[in-house]
């Protein structure tokens, strides 16, 4: 009898194992929580849950939203996924997040149209080591405009 108990736990155990595989070799994206953080470089920017600086490519469309990094592109630059879960929002206007379809059927989160990815150059929060790589790469506004450097303010030179 122990052979006939043994297949099925070795089937219910090799099903968890390839739905393990089925989901793709690196871990679960972070969660799409979007938030309005006030940076010394930059003034307000759009930061995910993490605090990290979230970017728009100025090679997609806003209207209509369409997402042009792909492939290598988006090794580098992993796009926000709203991977079927609730988009927590702080600091900005709900009526101007939404999602646009991917290629291979992803939901990516767009703000005012552009669509939002993270940066692998920004290894800890607030950094924004993304901003104008390549001429085409800006951290977002909570309005989902290019944030531009602020001059220092003389608290900042101090």
């Amino acid at each position: 009898m122990k052979p006939v108990l043994l297949r099925p736990a070795a089937t219910v155990l090799g099903l968890l194992v390839l739905a393990g595989c089925a989901r793709g070799s690196g871990p679960a994206p972070p969660p799409a929580d979007l938030n309005a953080t006030d940076t010394p470089g930059f003034g307000t920017i759009v930061t995910d849950v993490q605090g990290h600086a979230l970017y728009r490519f100025d090679a997609d469309t806003a209207q209509p939203s369409v997402s042009h990094c792909y492939d290598q592109c988006a090794a580098l630059w992993p796009p926000l996924l709203a991977a079927g879960v609730t988009v927590t929002i702080q600091g900005l206007d709900r009526t101007l997040i939404s999602t646009t379809t991917r290629r291979d059927g992803t939901q990516q989160v767009t703000l005012g149209g552009w669509p939002l990815y993270r940066s692998l150059k920004d290894t800890a929060p607030g950094e924004a080591a993304g901003q104008g790589s390549g001429g085409s790469w800006f951290a977002v506004t909570p309005t989902g405009a290019r944030a531009t450097a602020r001059p220092p303010s003389s608290s900042d030179t101090q």
